[in-house]
């Protein structure tokens, strides 16, 4: 069957419906990692979006059930230039495009998607409708013009899990978190829930912390119930100025001397939490091969992962108690903050990888150190 991807500009790229046989809108972005695309699908911060891969060969690994990051499928469209037919993996258990239909989830295969991305490169990120029942080209504009705009949306409240739970998945190959951070018991880590990727809670749970998660309108006295060593405020998707009600709950919580870890868009909020502002990106950071400037440990430069579409901007957060401390070393873009007096740590990038390069993982090490460091001098 014939699909079809239509931006909001009324550009048209035809190709093979792969996936479910349905019209999804969203924002059309691209991500420029060769693997991970499993990781991806699954991810809460792709939550409204249409993802376009630029590595041409996708699928030939199939899927698996331990590469979830969520519970479901997040995007609403997936486009690609060719979807193997043959996967091969000695952990799969199917193939993407099965798992695409099995999920009401719309692709295409066949497009260039080297040349849609020179056009989002070109023109920014827009709306578009990935059709995967070939409807005609003025009713997919039409759908495209009958939804709201993506930053108009609150996606958190669609893929926060809505309740408290603690992480209970067996740990793998844990850390001896006694000798390494000197605890001396397991370590309580309440996670805000924004949209979270498991590794993160598979990471903390590694390094011997006892992991809560709360959603992401919990309150104040939510976050803090069972005292807390640390708090983790998650990634997620969508502009971080829409979320009022995250950020006040962040304020309140952020003086109390409490170590607090803000990956993605905690990092953005944590931002909004001291004054500071964010803006859009044209195109954003999507992929496994950004580097990132160190700037607190000699300049020293890392490899990431990164999946955003609005940044921090620098000049907002003078004056806050927060500094920047890694920056972007593609635009500049602020990708990590500190606060001087308080134990405050934040980044941009994705320091659990899943898919991506692992240089960064070290700052769940630091974070975990600071949190044991803490606990050990409030009880001298």
């Amino acid at each position: 069957m014939n699909a079809k991807l239509v931006l909001s500009d009324g550009t048209v790229f035809a190709g093979l419906s792969i996936g479910a046989p349905v019209t999804h809108v969203g924002e059309v972005v691209f991500n420029t990692s060769m693997t991970g695309y499993q990781e991806m699908l699954t991810d809460p911060s792709y939550r409204g979006q249409i993802l376009t891969l630029t590595y041409p060969l996708i699928g030939n690994y199939g899927v698996m059930d331990e590469d979830w990051e969520s519970g479901e499928i997040q995007v609403r469209g997936f486009v690609v230039k060719q979807l193997c037919d043959t996967h091969s993996n000695w952990r799969s258990t199917g193939a993407l495009d099965a798992f695409l239909k099995e999920h009401g989830i719309p692709g295409i295969a066949g497009v260039d998607t080297r040349a849609l991305t020179r056009v989002i490169r070109s023109h920014g990120v827009m709306m578009g409708a990935l059709s995967g029942d070939d409807l005609p080209t003025e009713d997919v504009l039409a759908r495209i013009a009958a939804e709201p705009n993506y930053g108009a949306n609150d996606f958190v409240k669609d893929v926060s899990g809505g309740r408290n739970y603690p992480w209970t998945e067996p740990v793998q190959a844990p850390y001896d978190t006694l000798k390494r951070f000197h605890a001396q018991e397991p370590l309580r880590v309440t996670v805000v829930d924004y949209g979270v990727k498991r590794n993160i809670l598979r990471l903390l749970a590694t390094r011997g912390c006892e992991v809560r998660v709360v959603p992401c309108d919990a309150s104040p006295a939510t976050i803090l119930d069972g005292q807390p060593d640390g708090i983790v405020f998650s990634p997620g998707p969508g502009d971080p100025a829409m979320l009022d009600y995250a950020c006040e709950s962040m304020k309140a919580v952020v003086g109390l001397g409490i170590p607090i870890l803000g990956i993605c868009l905690g990092h953005q909020l944590m931002a909004h939490a001291f004054g500071g502002r964010t803006f859009k990106l044209k195109f954003g950071h999507r992929g496994s091969n950004h580097p990132v400037k160190d700037l607190v440990r000699a300049g020293k430069v890392h490899i990431t992962a990164q999946n955003h579409g609005y940044a921090v901007d620098a000049d907002s957060i003078a004056g806050s108690g927060l500094e920047v401390s890694h920056i972007n070393l593609n635009d500049g873009t602020v990708e990590g903050m500190v606060h001087q007096t308080l134990p405050i740590m934040t980044m941009q990038f994705h320091p659990e990888a899943s898919g991506g390069p692992r240089d960064t993982e070290y700052m769940f090490d630091e974070y975990v150190r600071l949190v044991a460091e803490k606990r050990v001098a409030m009880k001298v």
